[in-house]
């Protein structure tokens, strides 16, 4: 599926610029049940962008989405498998396009933003510009959501290093480059934060652009639950955390599994210095089998990190084997 060029009277739009033009533009909409909202997403990212083309991908609705989303303009498909990770694994390797722009289906997201990040993304030549969310209802942002998503930032901003505030955003302008080396592995909605890892492990430039978020439409309802999806999110953090820093995922394992043999046999080892002997044997085994553990953690995470750094430098391979939209070129 490529991404067609769009509407013949696109010269005459003043806010299109000719930097723009010359790029395929995909739309990336996943839906599951948004029939209430689709159909004006549609409407507002065709107008946002003229020049291209939005592919809708159906997660087995059970509502009219898919119908709605065809009359509004669409190019409609259909996914079997449910679940946000699998949607977009789907559109990442199906649609052909320079520059993607990934955005929910629920109409939160502001569809005029998307004309300064796929800007920025083309300027800059950058290969993620995320849409950082400035809520302007408080039904549009749940409380318990907020907090989720600042201890998750603080935790990728600690560990990887990152400038990004809003690595939960399900709005981003990619790069055909970014697009294709995506390794994707996730099944739901934790799709964002594997998007911003993967950015961050290959230390791929990278920026945001703050936009509106708006509350749902009435009548659409939010498939999120904030603890099932917190815990999921959570799970896949850490997840990602061992295999992308694997020396300090078991070298914390291990200083845990010293201190805690080093703690138990402090008592025996006085014990042993006063009388000259070792009445709780139990103990001594259980400090031996600590420490041993915590030689093969210690191991584990030599070995694992190679492995990591191979595995890093073929996804960087893979990435850099694709042309970049505002890439420089020789002059004649």
């Amino acid at each position: 599926m490529h991404a067609a060029r769009g509407p013949t009277h696109l010269d005459v739009l003043p806010y299109v610029s000719a930097e723009l033009r010359r790029h395929e533009i995909a739309v990336l909409i996943p839906c599951y049940n948004e029939a209430a909202s689709i159909g004006r997403v549609v409407r507002d990212f065709r107008i946002a962008l003229p020049n291209a083309a939005v592919f809708v991908f159906d997660n087995n609705s059970t509502d009219d989405t898919a119908e709605t989303a065809q009359k509004a303009g669409a190019q409609v498909y259909r996914e079997p498998r449910q679940g946000k990770g699998f949607v977009v694994r789907r559109m990442f390797a199906d649609v052909e396009a320079d520059i993607y722009v990934l955005v929910d289906g629920d109409a939160t997201y502001d569809a005029p933003s998307v004309r300064p990040m796929v800007s920025k993304l083309v300027n800059d030549r950058l290969d993620m510009v995320v849409g950082s969310r400035r809520h302007h209802y408080e039904s549009a942002y749940r409380r318990g959501h907020r907090l989720g998503n600042r201890l998750f930032t603080g935790f990728v901003r600690t560990v990887f290093g990152s400038a990004l505030t809003d690595i939960l955003s399900g709005y981003r302008v990619l790069s055909c480059r970014f697009v294709k080396s995506f390794p994707l592995m996730s099944r739901g909605f934790e799709i964002e934060m594997e998007l911003t890892i993967h950015a961050l492990e290959l230390g791929l430039p990278c920026a945001e652009i703050e936009t509106p978020y708006y509350a749902r439409p009435e009548g659409s309802i939010s498939k999120l639950s904030t603890w099932a999806d917190g815990l999921r999110i959570f799970r896949t953090m850490i997840s990602l955390y061992r295999a992308e820093r694997p020396l300090m995922f078991f070298s914390l394992i291990a200083a845990v599994l010293v201190a805690l043999s080093v703690g138990l046999a402090i008592p025996l080892m006085l014990t042993y210095l006063e009388t000259g002997l070792v009445p709780r044997l139990p103990t001594a085994v259980l400090c031996t089998g600590l420490m041993l553990a915590a030689l093969l953690s210690a191991a584990a995470g030599l070995v694992l990190d190679t492995v990591t750094r191979g595995r890093r430098e073929m996804k960087l391979l893979a990435y850099l084997s694709i042309s970049a939209p505002g890439k420089i070129v020789k002059k004649e």
